[in-house]
């Protein structure tokens, strides 16, 4: 809990400076049927990945949040795609964190050496947008709005009230000039958006970077999107000279995995249209404690025990006097519920000490009954599985008659129950 004074209403929340908020006086009411549905002028970025994210590109007049933990890659993937849209673009690159000299230091490092791209490190919001006004860029970046403070309120950069007038003065701004902005948020330590949670109401799309900062796979995620689906997802490597587009996650997520090994085992994902392998691993083991331990790390912890219940009561695999870790390879977070199978396949092959065959794969929906439920894109999930050297697939029973065998050379089996599943798994 935090003191917050009432602080003066400021100018342009007042509406005082109509300048800036971009409302006209000759507004008009305007029947739906003579609504215009022309697409929005986009601009392509140069990493697909990216625009697969935002639906198409940036989009003219629109104002983007870009949100991660420290170190996530945010600041990079900024600078990487000025070199590309500044080919076309006049870029105004706002910095309230960094100088200009640390800015140039991280434009050589990744190859950004744009003549349409300007640095400006300055924190006053007033300030940045009479500039704006007066070089009239076409893209507008600030890293980050936590730094940025409006000269009229007294409290603190990064407060409540500071972030939500910097916002409201940027995006009326942006919206009457017709220009596109990005912005860069902090996160908190329970990982939401610093900030008020009007920050989020007010921008156009609010994309996420999710993944461990020790591992090199970042995925981006889009949780709010005006001109797009929410549904797609980006998959991005770190390296040295910045991030780099993971074409295939697939093979990557794969890489590295280990042959003949019990618990282990490969599922398929959809994330939003595009269907992904994971691999998830499990480890059963006797407990050295009253209470048996616990641990999911890219798979959901509730469900995670949901599962082991499950396996317990209707399928007989014991797990209450043993320890019992899930983990997800590649800082991949599952939130399907197709994955259910793939993981309690992989707990009970731990706990059997039974491998499972390299060449399988297996999804579906595990039930409180222990019955396997149908899932949804079928025959995508076995497309990709058959691209990537895959040759048997255990499947829910209820999903064969949606796939045409004629087009697939894998082995479908259709399974009712866990234990049916395993059957049919084991090498």
């Amino acid at each position: 809990m935090t003191e917050e004074l009432q602080e003066p209403e400021s100018l342009y929340s007042a509406g005082k400076d109509t300048r800036h908020h971009g409302m006209s006086s000759d507004s008009q009411v305007t029947p739906i049927c003579e609504i215009s549905l022309a697409e929005e002028p986009r601009y392509k970025t140069g990493i697909s990945e990216l625009d697969r994210v935002s639906g198409g590109g940036i989009v003219k007049g629109s104002l983007t949040l870009i949100s991660g933990e420290p170190g996530i890659g945010k600041s990079t993937i900024l600078l990487q795609i000025c070199e590309y849209l500044g080919n076309s673009l006049k870029i105004l690159y706002v910095s309230g964190e960094e100088s200009s000299r640390q800015i140039k230091l991280r434009a050589d490092r990744l190859h950004v050496n744009s003549e349409n791209l300007y640095i400006l490190a300055e924190t006053n919001v007033l300030r940045i947008l009479e500039l704006v006004r007066a070089e009239k860029p076409d893209l507008l970046m600030i890293d980050s709005i936590q730094t940025m403070n409006d000269t009229e309120l007294s409290s603190t950069p990064g407060s409540v009230a500071q972030v939500r007038e910097c916002t409201n003065v940027i995006m009326h701004t942006v919206k009457e000039l017709d220009i596109a902005a990005i912005l860069v948020g902090h996160v908190n330590k329970d990982g939401a958006i610093a900030g008020p949670k009007v920050l989020e109401h007010i921008v156009d799309a609010v994309l996420y970077f999710e993944g461990d900062r020790q591992m090199s796979y970042r995925i981006l995620r889009a949780a709010k999107n005006r001109y797009g689906s929410t549904n797609e997802i980006g998959v991005f490597e770190m390296r040295e000279d910045g991030l780099h587009q993971v074409k295939n996650p697939s093979a990557s997520m794969l890489t590295g995995r280990p042959q003949n090994v019990s618990g282990t085992c490969v599922t398929c994902v959809m994330e939003g249209s595009r269907p992904i392998l994971a691999e998830i691993q499990a480890l059963a083991t006797t407990s050295g404690f009253g209470n048996p331990r616990r641990m999911a790390t890219g798979f959901d912890y509730n469900r995670m025990n949901l599962l082991l219940a499950v396996l317990e009561k209707r399928a007989g695999y014991y797990f209450s006097n043993l320890d019992a870790y899930i983990n997800v390879v590649g800082g991949l977070r599952l939130d399907e519920p197709a994955s259910d199978l793939a993981v309690a396949m992989a707990l009970v092959s731990s706990l059997k000490d039974i491998s499972l065959a390299d060449d399988a794969i297996t999804f579906g929906e595990v039930g409180l009954t222990g019955e396997i439920r149908s899932v949804m894109h079928v025959e995508e999930r076995v497309h990709e599985a058959e691209r990537m050297g895959f040759r048997k697939c255990v499947l829910p029973w209820y999903n064969l008659k949606q796939i045409n065998s004629a087009r697939t050379s894998m082995q479908l089996i259709g399974v009712k129950t866990v234990k049916e599943a395993f059957a049919a798994l084991q090498a």
